[in-house]
């Protein structure tokens, strides 16, 4: 017996009637999310998937480049994939191949947090995890005024920077930080490094991830604005890792 759902994107999906035993996943954050919920059901991850550090599952190389072949030799129930992280042409191939493939859609802290206990609670039916609630607590609220403006570079030669409408620049929001771009639009412009130095951002944040950059790379580009090196996954990643970044990023202020 099975079930029928639509995912993030309105695209029917056929699910095992009861739970969902083996799950593909080809998202690093979900990667996470599942093995913090259910981490018997975890049967492949990206090489990508560096959480949690302990992570021993099948790999089906990157996200944007999965091994179709191996995948379906592991006979999911279902492949967990993201608009923004995976390719729509493979997660095509992958129905094409009769894999039912979950696609979430993740532009806002709100968003994530229904998005995941949609999927971890209704799709997979398992029990309502306690990272989430405790997420959903955390992050509850409007978003405040800003306290600080930030620019917050994910690539460099070319520079690219975070812009809207994303994840993290919601993120950052919920935190009082409002995200800059020097005035370029689009969710991740690319922004040459003298402007966004000179945009008049209180602060760069520097992430190691997806670009690595590192006490000797980076903060050396920028002469007028101060840099502060981060962990990227605390402000690119939703799930567990949610509760760890309210707490390192700490409350937004109330001036």
């Amino acid at each position: 017996m099975t079930r029928t759902l639509r995912d993030d994107l309105g695209f029917e999906v056929s699910l095992p009637d009861d739970e969902v035993c083996r799950v593909v996943s080809l998202v690093p954050s979900l990667t996470e999310a599942v093995a913090a919920t259910a981490p018997g059901a975890l049967v492949a991850a990206t090489d990508w998937c560096t959480h949690p550090a302990d992570l021993d599952v099948t790999r089906v190389r990157g996200t944007k480049n999965p091994d179709r072949a191996a995948i379906a030799a592991l006979s999911p129930d279902l492949v967990i994939a993201n608009k923004e992280e995976n390719r729509e042409l493979d997660v095509q191939r992958l129905r094409a191949d009769g894999i039912p493939v979950w696609v979430t859609d993740i532009e806002t802290v709100p968003q994530a947090l229904a998005s995941m206990r949609r999927l971890l609670v209704e799709v997979c039916g398992w029990d309502e995890p306690t990272w989430l609630v405790e997420a959903e607590r955390l992050w509850a609220g409007e978003v405040p005024v800003p306290s600080a403006t930030v620019v917050v570079p994910i690539w460099r030669d070319p520079w690219m920077v975070v812009g809207h409408p994303t994840f993290t620049a919601d993120l950052l929001a919920r935190v009082g930080l409002e995200v800059v771009t020097a005035g370029e639009p689009g969710r991740y412009p690319h922004v040459d490094v003298e402007r966004l130095d000179t945009c008049g951002a209180d602060l760069v944040l520097l992430p190691d991830e997806p670009y690595v950059f590192a006490a000797e790379d980076g903060p050396e580009a920028f002469s007028r604005t101060p840099t502060r090196l981060v962990n990227g996954r605390l402000i690119t990643w939703y799930g567990p890792s949610l509760v760890e970044a309210r707490a390192a990023l700490g409350q937004p202020s109330s001036e």
